[in-house]
């Protein structure tokens, strides 16, 4: 795996991937080790205290606010507004793991955030009940798994799309953000 070669390195990078991947915590890393500011969406832009969605609108608006900045790593970008920020985007890390692993790993998160009751996306706490309804993340991931894996698909196949660093395991994380480092020396 190689970071893309052009003049200039990545200043606005999406990590892109399905519920459970991991896009935060690489979002977070890739911030630290380049000096880029990390937004996570969930908490800046997606969820108010209460589980309350934030009107899309303001989703949007805040969208374009930190898609407008020269520099930024965002740890997703929803559907009803990723629009706004694919223009800008320099690179997209996408986190193209099998489900066993993801969906694992969103189970555990889950499960351990929900004994610890561990505050979230703006002081939100995961409960039992909710881990196990209809609108629960865990479902979430069922239903987007396929849809992330084909957007990821059409991105790497699109000449006018950003480049796509497509991580399949989640021990190619190190070197991506050993090339990171390299590139800022």
């Amino acid at each position: 795996m190689r970071l893309p070669r052009s003049g200039m390195p990545a200043r606005r990078i999406l990590v892109h991937g399905v519920t459970g991947a991991g896009k935060s915590t690489l979002a977070e890393q890739i911030g630290a080790v380049t000096g880029l500011p990390w937004h996570s969406v969930d908490d800046e832009i997606g969820w108010l205290p209460g589980w309350v969605e934030r009107p899309r609108e303001e989703q949007r608006a805040l969208a374009q606010e930190i898609a407008a900045r020269e520099e930024w790593v965002l740890d997703t970008a929803y559907g009803h507004w990723r629009e706004v920020v694919m223009p800008r985007v320099d690179l997209i890390v996408a986190l193209d793991y099998p489900r066993w692993l993801s969906f694992g790993r969103l189970v555990r998160r889950t499960f351990l955030r929900v004994w610890r009751r561990e505050a979230i996306c703006n002081g939100n706490v995961e409960s039992l009940r909710a881990a196990l309804s209809r609108d629960s993340i865990l479902w979430w991931h069922w239903q987007s798994f396929d849809h992330k894996r084909v957007q990821v698909r059409q991105w790497r196949r699109d000449p006018a799309a950003p480049p796509v660093l497509r991580l399949t395991s989640p021990r190619q994380v190190p070197a991506l953000l050993r090339g990171f480092v390299a590139r800022r020396t």
